[in-house]
C-alpha cells in the first residue's frame, strides 16, 4: 500500500508515494515555465501542468506496483485559478500569485467595503495579487472567457477535476486564498461575492482537508496506470500542508521552511483578524488541521541568496568541494565567524515580502570596509534573511500570535550552524526534524488517516514525524543580536527614498 501526494508548485511540480511508515517509496518531478507576455505578467499553461503532473502520477505508478496507490491528495499554490467550460475544457492559462496586471483593482476593492472587514470575513489582507482581484480583471478585460467559465478551480481542485472527481471540491485552506471564502463560517462569502459581482457558484465545493471526495474515474485511472478504487483526498495550500508534514498541529508551534523563499507558519486556536494582522500583511486562514488557523510569514528572496553567493563569489569553494566531495554550502558555512558579521545584508533581491510586501524593494548590503571577509558576507546572507523572519516573529507577536517553538525544514534545516544562529537570532528553540519533503509528507498524512490508515492526524504526526535536535538559543549570543536587530529593522525606511 502507498499513499500518493501531488505539489503543484510555481515552476514545477512534485509527485511522491509514501509507505505507512513515511519512507519515500517513488519520486518524480516535472517542471513547466513561467509564461511572461508582457511584462510583469506570469502566467502558467494548465494544460501543461496537467501533462507533467499525469506524467509523474504514471511514473511513480509504474515504481509502486509492490506497493499499489490507495488513496491521492493534492498541495498546491495559491491564488491562481484556470477557468473550465461546462465541457470541462481548458479556456485560458492561470494568472499566477505575483502577475501585476491586477495593480490597482484592491484600491477599487476598498471604495466598496473596508480592509477591516475583508480581514474579518476572509482572514486575508486586501492586495493586488488575490483571486478575487485576477476574477475582476478577467470581467474587463476578457468577458468571453469569463462568460464561458463553469469552474475557476484552483490548482488542488484542478487536479482532482482531471482526476475525473465530480462534483470538484476544494480544501478550506485554498478556498481562503481567494479573498472569496468565510473563514469562521466555512462557506464562499455572499458579502465578497456581491462586491467583485462573482457567482459563487463559480468555485469548487469548500469541504475540510483530508475529506474523501470520491474515486478517480475509470478512464483516467486506466491512462495513469492506477486502480480504479483510488480515492481522492483534499488536501490544502502548500504551507499550510508543510507545516503539518513538520508536525505542527498544535497552538504556538510554526513551521520555518528554507527554500527559494524562507516561510514562517505558526498555528494557533483562535482566529486573529485584527489591524496588526493587516499592518503587517499577515492572512488567517484555516490550518490543514482541524481546530487550527496559520498564518505565514516569507522572506522572499531566502536561500537563493545563498546560491546567488555562491554562484558569484564562491569559485574557489566550488572547485574544492567537487574536488573533495564536499558540499559547497558545508564549506562556505563551516568558515563562518562565531561572532556576528560586522556586515548587514538586506534580502530583498526579488522585493520584500511580509511585512512590507514591496516589490519594488531591493537587497542591500551595509558596513562594508577593506577588511570584509567573504567568510563576513557569508554570515551576512544568512544573518539578514534570519532578521527579516525575526522581525516577522515580533510583529505577530504584538498582534497576538503566540510562538513558542519552531519547527525547521526545507534545506536550511540540513545545516547546524543555520539552525544555531536561527535559535540565537529568534531567541526561541529551533527543532530540526528528519522531514525532507515537508508538503508532500502532509498531504500524505491527509490522505493516509481519511482511509483509515492512521487513527487521526495526530497519530500519523506521532508516527511519521521526528525531531532530530532540538537547537537552543544561546544567551549571550541573543542579547548581541538583540542590539543588532534594533538596527537592521530601521534599514529599510532609511534606504527606500534612496533605493535606485
Amino acid at each position: 500500500m502507498s499513499l500518493l501526494s501531488i505539489d503543484v508548485g510555481t515552476t514545477g511540480c512534485k509527485v511522491i508515494a509514501f509507505n505507512e511508515e513515511g519512507k519515500i517509496l517513488a519520486h518524480a518531478y516535472g517542471e513547466y515555465p513561467l509564461i511572461h507576455t508582457r511584462p510583469g505578467w506570469s502566467e502558467l499553461d494548465s494544460q501543461l501542468v496537467w501533462q507533467k503532473v499525469s506524467d509523474g502520477i504514471r511514473s511513480v505508478a509504474k515504481q509502486t506496483q509492490k506497493d499499489p496507490i490507495e488513496a491521492i491528495s493534492v498541495a498546491s499554490q495559491g491564488e491562481a485559478v484556470t477557468p473550465i467550460s461546462k465541457t470541462g475544457r481548458i479556456l485560458d492559462h492561470a494568472i499566477t500569485s505575483f502577475d501585476s496586471r491586477t495593480t490597482g483593482i484592491s484600491d477599487q476593492i476598498e471604495q466598496q467595503i473596508s480592509k477591516l472587514e475583508i480581514m474579518q470575513i476572509t482572514g486575508v489582507p486586501l492586495s493586488d495579487i488575490t483571486t478575487v482581484a485576477k476574477l475582476i480583471w478577467l470581467q474587463r478585460k476578457k468577458p468571453g472567457i469569463y462568460k464561458q467559465t463553469r469552474k475557476f478551480l484552483g490548482f488542488e481542485d484542478f487536479i482532482y477535476h482531471q482526476l475525473g472527481i465530480s462534483p470538484v471540491a476544494v480544501d478550506y485552506s485554498l478556498a481562503a486564498r481567494t479573498m472569496a471564502f468565510d473563514i469562521l463560517n466555512k462557506r464562499w462569502s455572499e458579502r465578497m461575492a456581491k462586491v467583485a459581482n462573482i457567482d459563487l457558484d463559480l468555485f469548487a465545493q469548500p469541504v475540510p482537508s483530508g475529506t474523501v471526495i470520491g474515486q478517480i474515474s475509470s478512464t483516467v485511472a486506466q491512462d495513469l496506470g492506477l486502480s480504479k478504487s483510488v480515492v481522492s483526498v483534499t488536501g490544502g495550500h502548500d504551507q499550510p500542508c508543510g507545516a503539518l508534514g513538520a508536525g505542527i498541529i498544535d497552538h504556538g508551534h510554526a513551521m520555518d521552511a528554507t527554500g527559494t523563499v524562507e516561510c514562517i507558519a505558526p498555528a494557533f486556536t483562535e482566529p486573529v483578524l485584527n489591524q496588526a494582522m493587516i499592518d503587517g500583511n499577515f492572512c488567517c486562514y484555516p490550518h490543514t488541521v482541524e481546530g487550527l488557523f496559520v498564518t505565514l510569514g516569507f522572506v522572499s528572496s531566502g536561500g537563493v541568496i545563498l546560491r546567488w553567493f555562491r554562484d558569484n563569489f564562491a569559485q574557489t569553494e566550488v572547485a574544492q568541494a567537487e574536488a573533495n566531495g564536499q558540499d559547497v554550502y558545508d564549506l562556505l558555512l563551516d568558515s563562518m565567524p562565531e561572532e556576528p558579521s560586522p556586515v548587514m545584508l538586506v534580502p530583498h533581491f526579488t522585493g520584500s515580502g511580509t511585512p512590507t510586501l514591496d516589490l519594488n524593494a531591493k537587497g542591500a548590503i551595509l558596513g562594508l570596509t577593506l577588511s570584509t571577509t567573504k567568510s563576513d558576507l557569508v554570515k551576512a546572507v544568512l544573518e539578514g534573511i534570519s532578521f527579516e523572519i525575526k522581525h516577522n516573529l515580533n510583529l505577530l507577536a504584538l498582534a497576538g500570535v503566540e510562538i513558542n517553538e519552531i519547527r525547521a525544514i526545507g534545506g536550511g534545516a540540513k545545516s547546524e550552524k543555520w539552525l544555531q544562529l536561527k535559535a540565537d537570532i529568534f531567541g526561541k528553540n529551533v527543532v530540526a526534524l528528519d522531514v525532507s519533503e515537508g508538503v508532500c509528507m502532509g498531504a500524505a498524512i491527509l490522505a493516509g488517516t481519511a482511509i483509515g490508515k492512521y487513527d487521526s492526524v495526530r497519530e500519523a504526526v506521532q508516527t511519521l514525524i521526528h525531531p532530530k535536535k532540538v537547537y537552543e538559543p544561546d544567551p549571550q549570543q541573543h542579547q548581541r543580536y538583540l542590539g543588532r536587530m534594533e538596527t537592521y529593522t530601521r534599514i529599510y525606511d532609511a534606504i527606500k527614498p534612496v533605493t535606485p
